[in-house]
Order: structure tokens, then C-alpha cells, then sequence
């Protein structure tokens, strides 16, 4: 016990090393926030084309072309990892150019999130029943307005599990920041791991960080899905 007990205060007390996981959870939070931001704006525009060219029977070209915009941009990003999307945004991208690592990441990881998040709307809308659309439209909405005021919300209710899910693997995939040498929480504990020589705290550390992170954006999504339930009685 007296071991572990000089172990804690080496890993996160001497030297303020606790500062290094303090800083990485900003960075994790941040990155992640506007990372999911992103991915739903995307991810709806995204979900909008692709179920209206599934659901027009004679789609003009302009909806043919942008579906096929999609499929590709689909197909990218869902086929490569998020690590090598990273480093393609990073070295290559981005190679030439002063930005903010966190911008960086930012961008790659809402662009990454993006295509699961267009996916599982686009479920949703599919989900909603077609008398909704129908009835949108015979009280004067046109189609972007129906769209937009009775079946994404519907489509958002549906999916809002699923949505939970995206941004929490969203939320631990930003571990990976560290090989673009952005100081998120894993970044951090390995900075701390390679002063102390001790290959297990930090980790754990670290591990129980985002374990309370994730425990508290489920239970933040749970309380979600209660409200829109009494919403409906």
C-alpha cells in the first residue's frame, strides 16, 4: 500500500505531473465537441441527399450527382482508418500550412464522424412514415421545410441511441491525437509514463478518465431519450 501510495504522488503529484492529464482531458473535450458539431452538420446534409435521391423516383442530375458525391466521400471514409485520415490531414493537407493541431483533429475527426453520423440519420429518416413528408407538404411546407421542421426531429428521435454510440467512440477515437504530437489525455499519460518509468498508473489513469467521461455522456444521452418519451405522452 505504502508502494502504491509513492507511485500516485510520482505520477501525479511530484513535478505537477497531474497537469499533463488536465491539459489532455481540455484538449479531448474540445476536440471531440466541435468534432461532433461538425460530424452532425455534415452527416445531416449528407443524409438529406441520400434519402431524397432514394425516395424520388426520378431524381434530376443535380441530386444524381451530389448522391454520387456522397456515395464516394461514404466510402473513403468508412474504408480508411481514422489514425491514417489523421496523418493525410496532417503531414499532407495540411503539410504546408501553420494550423492549430487541434484544428486539424478537429476537422478530421468531424469529417471521419461525418459519414457514420450521415448513415444513421439517414436510417432515421427512412424510418419516418411517409404520410409525415406527405402531410408537410399539403400544409403549404415545401420540401426543405418539411424536411426540416417534421422529419429530421422525427428522424433524430429514432437514431438518438445510435447517435449516443457515434459520439462516444467519437470521444475515444480522439486517443489517437498523439500521433499528430497533440497532448490529449493518452499523450499525456505517456509524457508522464516516460518520466516516471512507470508502465502502469498513468495508463490506468487515463483509462479511468474516459471511463468517466463515457459514463457521463451515456447517462447524459439516457436522460435524453426519458425527456423525448415524456415528450410524447
Amino acid at each position: 500500500m505504502e508502494d502504491l501510495k509513492i507511485r500516485f504522488i510520482t505520477n501525479f503529484i511530484k513535478d505537477d505531473r497531474w497537469k499533463y492529464f488536465t491539459n489532455g482531458l481540455e484538449t479531448t473535450y474540445i476536440v471531440s465537441f466541435f468534432a461532433i458539431v461538425l460530424g452532425v452538420v455534415i452527416g445531416v446534409l449528407i443524409a438529406v441527399v441520400r434519402s431524397t435521391a432514394d425516395t424520388i423516383e426520378r431524381p434530376n442530375l443535380v441530386i444524381r450527382i451530389l448522391n454520387w458525391i456522397c456515395r464516394i466521400y461514404l466510402t473513403v471514409i468508412r474504408g480508411t482508418p481514422a489514425m491514417i485520415q489523421l496523418l493525410i490531414m496532417y503531414y499532407i493537407i495540411f503539410g504546408s500550412v501553420d494550423v492549430s493541431k487541434r484544428v486539424v483533429a478537429i476537422l478530421t475527426f468531424g469529417i471521419n464522424s461525418g459519414a457514420y453520423v450521415a448513415e444513421i440519420i439517414r436510417s432515421g429518416i427512412m424510418s419516418v412514415d411517409r404520410g409525415q413528408f406527405e402531410a408537410g407538404r399539403s400544409l403549404g411546407l415545401n420540401y426543405v421545410q418539411t424536411m426540416w421542421y417534421i422529419v429530421i426531429p422525427q428522424a433524430f428521435k429514432n437514431v438518438l441511441p445510435a447517435l449516443g454510440n457515434e459520439f462516444i467512440t467519437l470521444l475515444k477515437e480522439t486517443s489517437i491525437c498523439g500521433y499528430i504530437a497533440l497532448t490529449d489525455v493518452t499523450h499525456g499519460a505517456n509524457t508522464v509514463r516516460s518520466q516516471t518509468y512507470d508502465p502502469y498508473l498513468p495508463l490506468f489513469g487515463a483509462a479511468l478518465i474516459y471511463l468517466i467521461s463515457v459514463s457521463f455522456l451515456s447517462a447524459l444521452v439516457t436522460r435524453m431519450e426519458r425527456r423525448l418519451r415524456v415528450n410524447e405522452r
